[in-house]
């Protein structure tokens, strides 16, 4: 079975950072881009940023750019999202997900698997 599998996530004061794992089930990330969003009740899906399947590219929303940071790692088949400098407006449910297919380069083309989902909620 295909999948994506998040972990991390949480309460955090703002200022305060976090740190969010993607990791790939039955198959291999290798050749995907990967890319992270997030959601707000109400609201449509927005995107945080993006990793080239080599892992030498990134980009990023303009409001998290320098406070976030997307990498990935082949040997544990997985995708990683550090947050430093959280706001309250970061609160929200982020998602990982890969390209619709082996392109490796950013932006994504399509979506392919997405993760579970996982809560991140700034506040004090």
């Amino acid at each position: 079975q295909l999948q994506l599998v998040q972990s991390g996530g949480g309460l955090v004061q703002p200022g305060g950072s976090l740190s969010l794992s993607c990791a790939a089930s039955g198959f291999s990330l290798d050749r995907y881009a990967i890319g992270w969003f997030r959601q707000v009740p109400g609201k449509a899906r927005e995107r945080v940023g993006c990793i080239t399947s080599s892992g030498e590219d990134t980009n990023y929303q303009d409001s998290v750019k320098g406070r976030f940071t997307i990498s990935r790692d082949s040997a544990k088949n997985s995708a990683y999202l550090q947050m430093n400098s959280l706001k309250a407006e970061d609160t929200a449910t982020y998602y990982c997900t890969i390209d619709g297919g082996p392109f490796g380069v950013c932006p994504l083309r399509g979506f392919g698997s997405w993760g579970q989902g996982t809560q991140v909620t700034v506040s004090s």
